[in-house]
Order: C-alpha cells, then sequence, then structure tokens
C-alpha cells in the first residue's frame, strides 16, 4: 500500500480512522490483583496474600511433618529394644540425619532445625530425670501453656484464632467488631482448646501412670493429626463466616 502523507491523513481521518487506528487494549490484571465490579475485593475473603509462604509451607509442606515426627517414633522404638540411652542417642542422630537430608534436596530446613531443637530439649529434660517419660515432659507443658492461652483468648473476647489468622494476613483486628467473624473466630480457638486439653488430660495421666510406651504412642497420635483436623475445621469455619459477611 502506498504511503500517504500527514495532509491526506488528516483530510480523510474521519473515513480511515475506524479502520487503520488500533484501539487500545489494556491488559488484563494481574491474577493477584483481581477486584470486583466496582474495584471491592473479590468475594470470598478479597485479596490473599500469593507473595509469603502459607502456614503449610512454613512447616514445611508434608514431608515436613513427617520428617519432624520421625525422631519421637525412633526414641518411641529404640526405648523399647535397647533403653533410654539407646533411645536418645538414636533420637538425636535422627533429628541431625534429617536436616542434613533436607539440605542435600534444599528443603526449607526450619522444620527440621525446629524438630531437631525439640528433641534435644527433650532428650536433656529425659536425661536430668533419668527416666524415659521426663522426654515427653516439655511438649506435656507446651499444651498446658497454649490450652490456657486458648481458654483465656476466648473469655476476654480475644479469641488467639482470629489474632493469629489475621495477623499472618495482615487485615488488622476489625474483625472483632463483626459478630459473626468474632463468633466464628471464638468457636475455632474452642477447637484448638479441646485439641490441647484433650493431650494435657491423656498424656498427663499416662506421664502419671509411667506408661512411657503408650505415651509415645499417644504424643504421635495426638500431635499433627489431630492438630491438622483442627487447623482444617477452623480454616473452614473462618471462611464460610467470612463469605457469609457483606463486603
Amino acid at each position: 500500500m502506498p504511503a500517504r502523507d500527514d495532509r491526506s491523513d488528516s483530510v480523510s481521518d474521519h473515513h480511515e480512522a475506524p479502520t487503520t487506528r488500533i484501539p487500545r487494549v489494556d491488559p488484563p490484571p494481574a491474577a493477584d490483583e483481581q477486584t470486583g465490579p466496582v474495584g471491592a475485593p473479590v468475594p470470598g475473603g478479597g485479596r490473599e496474600p500469593q507473595s509469603g509462604p502459607t502456614l503449610m509451607e512454613q512447616m514445611g509442606g508434608i514431608s515436613g511433618i513427617v520428617a519432624s515426627s520421625i525422631p519421637v517414633a525412633v526414641f518411641v522404638l529404640v526405648n523399647l529394644i535397647g533403653g533410654l540411652q539407646a533411645a536418645l542417642y538414636s533420637a538425636l542422630a535422627v533429628g541431625v540425619g534429617v536436616m542434613v537430608w533436607r539440605l542435600v534436596r534444599r528443603d526449607p530446613i526450619q522444620p527440621a532445625v525446629s524438630g531437631l531443637l525439640g528433641v534435644g530439649i527433650c532428650a536433656l529434660v529425659a536425661r536430668q530425670t533419668g527416666e524415659a517419660r521426663g522426654f515427653y515432659l516439655p511438649g506435656l507443658l507446651i499444651s498446658s501453656f497454649f490450652a490456657l492461652t486458648a481458654i483465656v483468648s476466648m473469655i476476654v473476647r480475644w479469641p488467639i484464632a482470629g489474632v493469629i489468622w489475621n495477623g499472618i494476613n495482615s487485615r488488622g483486628m476489625e474483625w472483632r467488631e463483626n459478630p459473626a467473624l468474632l463468633r466464628a473466630y471464638t468457636i475455632a480457638t474452642g477447637l484448638l482448646a479441646i485439641v490441647f486439653v484433650s493431650r494435657v488430660v491423656v498424656q498427663g495421666l499416662l506421664y502419671d501412670a509411667n506408661a512411657e510406651t503408650w505415651l509415645g504412642i499417644a504424643r504421635l497420635a495426638m500431635g499433627y493429626p489431630l492438630l491438622a483436623l483442627a487447623l482444617l475445621a477452623t480454616v473452614l469455619i473462618v471462611r464460610r463466616a467470612e463469605s457469609a459477611t457483606p463486603a
């Protein structure tokens, strides 16, 4: 097609514009910036923070959770076969091995470091007391602390589930002014309280009875599996309350 100068283009602009001018097309918003019809956040809680790691990722995923439980399982088994000293050394060695394994795989080592630190503290207590059940005493005390914290937070109407949930998502504390959300977070906190109280009761009775083997089994069964169920219920309860709350 022969080139036209600016004058011919300006004269016939009203004839040529619809076919020669390419209309501007704005790029669609990014997936993490999509909004509602009037710029409001997407229904169901608005934007979800995508840049930061989720709680599951911070725990190392399923592999991190399983890996952090291995030293405790090793302690239970070796204590049955070889006694306290062998169980302590085995648990510590496995804890170090898990951390090295995750380093080699370039997986997040925070779960392994936390697990190794926890095993070290438990082993120190067991060594000082000279009893295998001492290995489970720190975990029992931690569960008591969390149970008390959850109960008190509900009494003062600052349910810890809401504080943690909104703190992680940087949403502030305006949720306390919404009765539906306050009720949902209170229920979720109640579920967490049940988990920790049940740990204290069951494991405390086994501790007093010096049933170290059953205490170890209870520690594993009432650890991450039970907590995972409570967290899943918490997410479902909170999501439902948020979706029912007007924007």
